[in-house]
């Protein structure tokens, strides 16, 4: 039998609205993968919509965290961070990074701090140049195109857009260090909708679409790159993990506006795990 392999997962826990660590956990787990959760702060909801939430954050503990897992001789296959609340908490994910990346520990970082050309509350454009710092130490980033231009410092361009223009951003955000980028919210015309994925050591570039549907729905960010992560440490490519990835989101957005769930709930994405673990396969 193969070694189980084991991700940490450094997000903030939001109790109600399916996404960071309570999507990360159910998703990466039920592909049999050890997930080790390191939550940055913790809410009563997520803020998309919601107001009197309750906040509670944990910078502090970070550091003695890593520190007793370190003292256990913890290791990782996969470091695996999404959002983050202040520079230090960027900070302390990078030197995590640095203490615990061995022997084949990729770090795969979700910028996510902005979206549909907005930064999101309380960030500005000096958070999106040090987030941009923390992908630079990355293997694998996984940027929506507001995040992507954010942090190279560039305009907001609304889709659909072009395989030129798409394919630059790829390029330029791989430049200061990542050798892998996937890159969400890529459409091509107003009908579908996914991502990109650029491999550097090979040059390879892949698409995967799917049909747009109307609306926003918190946390398919997080449920994207949590599949992504699943999949491609259970032995898929960059490409396969994409659009699984991608149709794994498609399916639970679906899924939530067949059934007219409130939006600010997230998505369903818990009557997928299923066929999402069916779709990775067993390469682990």
């Amino acid at each position: 039998m193969l070694v189980q392999k084991r991700v940490a997962a450094i997000h903030d826990i939001s109790g109600l609205g399916k996404c960071s660590l309570t999507v990360a956990l159910p998703i990466i787990s039920s592909v049999g993968i050890e997930t080790a959760i390191m939550p940055t702060a913790v809410l009563s909801t997520h803020t998309g919509g919601f107001t009197g939430y309750t906040y509670r954050d944990l910078t502090t503990d970070l550091r003695p965290f890593a520190a007793h897992w370190k003292s256990l001789g913890i290791s990782f296959d996969a470091i695996y961070s999404g959002y983050l609340g202040s520079f230090e908490q960027i900070e302390i994910v990078k030197e995590f990074i640095g203490e615990f990346r061995k022997d084949g520990c990729i770090a795969v970082v979700d910028p996510a701090m902005a979206d549909n050309g907005k930064m999101y509350a309380l960030f500005d454009m000096r958070f999106a140049r040090e987030m941009a710092s923390l992908c630079a130490v990355a293997d694998i980033i996984v940027p929506n195109i507001t995040e992507a231009v954010f942090m190279l410092g560039r305009e907001y361009k609304k889709g659909p857009y072009t395989k030129e223009y798409i394919e630059e951003l790829l390029f330029a955000l791989s430049e200061p260090g990542p050798s892998k980028v996937v890159l969400t919210g890529v459409g091509f015309d107003e009908t579908s909708i996914g991502a990109a994925s650029y491999d550097r050591n090979t040059g390879e570039i892949h698409y995967a679409l799917s049909k747009a549907i109307p609306g926003i729905y918190h946390g398919t960010g997080d449920i994207f790159a949590s599949a992504l992560v699943a999949s491609y440490l259970s032995g898929r490519s960059l490409a396969d993990s994409a659009r699984i990835a991608v149709d794994f989101v498609c399916g639970s957005i679906e899924r939530t506006k067949e059934a007219g769930t409130d939006v600010r709930f997230g998505v369903n994405f818990e009557a997928g795990l299923m066929k999402l673990a069916e779709d990775i396969g067993n390469c682990r």
